[in-house]
């Protein structure tokens, strides 16, 4: 039973990466037949995106009335109309409104089932937990990618809302499993609120939250500008720029999948140095003037990244006490978004004004960050 549970949560993290990559794909379908202009994506991505904020910063709220379980399978439920709602758009203002339901139910999945594995699963379990979400982001691509080729880009949508049905009627089925931690989650539940002051107030947390923001800043910067980074500076053709821009994905899945099985042995901080290390070696490779080397260096950036996440969030409940562990994860959840929302725009408006060269320190500065925040999160809470 212990490992069909944990089958069933990796499940539910899949459904999580699903649909992160399908606005992306179809977007240059979707905004040609909406006749809206390229830019607009953006305007939907920060909608999603708010909404995961809003739901991270209840998911302590909605857990203490509300087992993990419940609440994981309503918010896939929740996700699954959603992404049956864009099938159905037909404007460009209702891929907005359906854009907040989406968002809420996503945040509300990354914070519940973050902190339920990083409580009751080791190191590694974590690490293959995030692997799985990166399965996700793999799959959707070509589901809309076969839409796109013999339909419409509505049913790439509908096909994942399908999936993501599916995946409700298997939680539905499988609830009763969770209660091999019912007796330490009940405890968990029995706490008090902390809430975002309460929270601040914890010592370690504000740089905790920091170095979050951070690394999320840097890792959604490589995904979304590798490709521009290839073609812009390195001068690779559109079609290959965009392939090679992919294989910071495979990286930070790939090393998601191998942290698994040395995590427990190196332990969290360890893993978070060992990877942001790994990272800062790929963004000098991405700055050295060759193509062969920046593609490289994007998989490097990949493989140092994968390990980060998911070691930050496993070592919470040890650094702050398993009774706090839900709220601060909620808003680690928070901090992540702010940091994956507004940091790669402002890259933008850098490089649109001076120069994509300026990836490689946008990145450095980042990461550099991450590891000054972490060091001091470790001195605070030891203390």
């Amino acid at each position: 039973m212990y490992l069909l549970l944990l089958a069933i949560i990796y499940l539910a993290f899949i459904s999580l990466g699903l649909p992160d990559s399908l606005l992306g794909s179809a977007w240059p379908t979707i905004h040609a037949e909406f006749d809206v202009p390229l830019s607009y994506m953006g305007l939907v991505s920060m909608i999603i995106s708010g909404g995961t904020i809003v739901s991270s910063l209840m998911t302590e709220r909605l857990t203490k009335k509300m087992e993990t379980k419940i609440l994981t399978t309503a918010s896939v439920f929740l996700t699954a109309i959603a992404l049956f709602g864009f099938s159905m758009a037909t404007e460009f203002y209702q891929l907005c409104l359906w854009g907040i339901p989406y968002g809420l139910g996503a945040g509300a999945i990354d914070a519940a089932l973050n902190n339920y594995v990083a409580l009751h699963y080791n190191s590694r379990h974590m690490s293959w937990l995030h692997c799985f979400w990166g399965v996700g982001t793999i799959i959707s691509p070509y589901v809309m990618s076969y839409a796109l080729t013999h339909t419409v880009w509505t049913d790439g949508y509908r096909t994942v809302s399908y999936i993501q049905f599916t995946i409700v009627i298997v939680l539905v089925l499988t609830l009763p499993l969770w209660k091999i931690n019912q007796v330490q989650s009940s405890e968990e539940s029995s706490a008090k609120v902390l809430g975002l002051k309460g929270a601040l107030k914890i010592k370690g947390v504000p740089t905790l939250l920091v170095g979050f923001m951070a690394y999320c800043a840097a890792e959604a910067t490589a995904m979304l500008w590798a490709s521009s980074y290839l073609e812009g500076v390195r001068g690779a053709a559109k079609e290959e720029a965009a392939a090679f821009g992919s294989l910071f994905f495979i990286g930070i899945t790939a090393g998601r999948f191998i942290s698994g099985f040395i995590s427990d042995k190196l332990g969290d901080n360890r893993m978070i140095r060992l990877g942001t290390g790994i990272a800062l070696c790929g963004v000098l490779l991405i700055a050295l003037p060759s193509t062969m080397t920046s593609i490289v260096g994007f998989v490097i950036i990949g493989l140092g990244c994968a390990p980060v996440y998911p070691c930050i969030i496993h070592s919470t409940p040890s650094n702050f006490g398993a009774e706090n562990s839900q709220g601060i994860i909620g808003i680690q959840m928070a901090s992540a978004y702010v940091g994956s929302t507004f940091m790669p725009p402002l890259f933008g408006l850098l490089a649109n004004h001076i120069s994509l060269k300026l990836m490689p320190l946008y990145l450095a500065f980042f990461l550099i960050l991450l590891l000054v925040m972490i060091s001091r999160t470790e001195k605070k809470c030891a203390a």
